[in-house]
């Protein structure tokens, strides 16, 4: 991340959100939202100065998933580059009541800027690469059985894996969240969310094996004298050298467990989880100090409107859509839009690299032309039969249709009037438009009708 920002050909753009995209292959148009920071980032220089002095340090960290708190003015996690503080408007008192200003006082810089606004910029590119990631599935939600939230030993892998980070709210300890005690045995429970009809997400996560395995050796690692139960359905061990990993972790004493929980409930200060051990066939219960569950990848908050800003598809489970899974693996069907990582769908962190660098390789060899090559069946309008209502602007999910003026000629002499016009940079040759044309003025090239009509009276001599 360091190495990205302080690349000379590398424009970094934070704490922004894309608003709008138009155009197309080699000549997007993107607007910019650059949110208000109300600190002036050309004169902070990450000193730690105002958050250290904030008054208000008790709002729950969103990166340590409410398990430590920050300040008003903080950055959002602490390797974020660039490593400087933004406020958060909502709950600055001086920004929603007028009140207090310290770290305007404190700043040895006077970067505080409580009049800051959004900025909108506007920025000609080339070509996009999606790379949005992931979020967690909501078990909370759709799990009533694993405790709705409610038992606070319950918690997900992530919140884990914050609880074993050194930069944590617990410095790297192994803590219960509801007391602060060592556990002496933890229970991780494998697709939570993933590979289950019922819930809606049919597929395989594919990272949650792995990162379960890391975990319960962390326990037995960090505590040699506690219990690891991991239950699973299946493991799935498919990368280089992971079936080396997994087996790390069971010679480390982790007991791999096959079978899925139905219930937890407390009993006294315990967890006790209901399931069976489908190999030996029986019903058990295991009590325990804290269970993790390793919980799905779902599409990241927001994923499919940005898809429908930038004109492409998402797929049945909202992951973005490549063009083809085998031989266009990074593209979508808009040309000049690639996707990398886990917005294409669950991925690691080798695989997610490996997709990276070839988004980066196309987007290198569009660059490396001077001339494209476009689809050559595509629409193409009857300006004659075309109404110009615009019943097929809309319709296109490429947004290549829009509405231009034309100048005509009538009984009553020149005038101006609407018709449909096709960007064939961005037309696909899908033929979504056609049926959407009362007028019969959209024919898609190489299939139009009289064509169609021709094979069909060819096949019927």
């Amino acid at each position: 991340m360091v190495a990205v920002a302080q690349h000379p050909n590398i424009e970094l753009v934070t704490y922004a959100e894309v608003v709008k995209v138009t155009g197309y292959i080699g000549n997007f148009n993107v607007t910019i939202k650059k949110k208000a920071k109300y600190v002036d980032w050309d004169l902070c220089t990450g000193c730690g100065t105002c958050w250290e002095k904030c008054p208000s340090k008790k709002i729950k960290n969103e990166f340590d998933l409410g398990m430590g708190y920050r300040t008003s003015i903080h950055k959002v996690f602490p390797q974020a580059v660039p490593g400087k503080p933004y406020i958060e408007a909502e709950t600055c008192t001086k920004l929603t009541k007028g009140k207090c200003g310290v770290c305007e006082k404190v700043c040895p810089t006077k970067a505080i800027r409580y009049d800051d606004k959004d900025q909108y910029v506007d920025v000609e590119v080339g070509a996009i690469v999606m790379a949005t990631g992931y979020d967690l599935f909501p078990w909370e939600e759709a799990y009533g059985e694993y405790g709705y939230g409610k038992y606070p030993d319950v918690i997900t892998s992530l919140h884990f894996e914050r609880l074993v980070s050194s930069g944590g709210p617990t410095g790297g300890k192994i803590q219960r969240p509801s007391d602060g005690k060592v556990p002496d045995s933890v229970a991780f429970i494998k697709c939570v969310g993933s590979r289950d009809d019922t819930k809606g997400k049919s597929y395989c996560s594919r990272a949650c094996c792995m990162y379960t395995a890391k975990h319960a050796y962390q326990v037995k690692d960090k505590l040699p004298d506690s219990e690891a139960y991991v239950f699973y359905m299946d493991v799935r061990t498919a990368g280089k050298n992971y079936e080396e990993f997994y087996q790390r972790s069971l010679n480390a004493g982790a007991k791999y467990i096959r079978g899925r929980v139905s219930k937890i409930y407390p009993r006294g200060d315990k967890l006790v989880l209901k399931t069976e051990d489908t190999l030996l066939g029986m019903p058990m219960e295991v009590e325990v100090d804290m269970v993790v569950l390793a919980t799905a990848m779902v599409p990241s908050e927001g994923a499919q409107e940005l898809a429908k800003t930038i004109g492409f598809s998402t797929d049945k489970d909202g992951f973005f859509q490549e063009a083809h899974p085998k031989l266009q693996p990074v593209e979508t069907f808009t040309a000049g839009v690639y996707v990398a990582g886990a917005c294409q769908g669950p991925k690691d962190i080798p695989d997610t690299v490996a997709q990276a660098s070839a988004a980066a390789v196309k987007v290198c060899g569009l660059f490396s032309k001077d001339r494209l090559a476009t689809e050559p069946m595509i629409t193409e309008v009857d300006t004659s039969k075309c109404s110009g209502c615009g019943l097929c602007v809309p319709i296109c999910p490429y947004k290549a249709l829009s509405l231009v003026e034309i100048k005509d000629r009538g009984h009553h002499g020149p005038f101006t009037r609407q018709v449909a016009a096709v960007n064939s940079s961005l037309c696909q040759g899908c033929g979504a438009c056609l049926p959407a044309c009362r007028t019969t003025a959209l024919n898609l090239k190489g299939f139009t009708n009289e064509q169609l009509v021709a094979e069909v009276d060819a096949l019927c001599l």
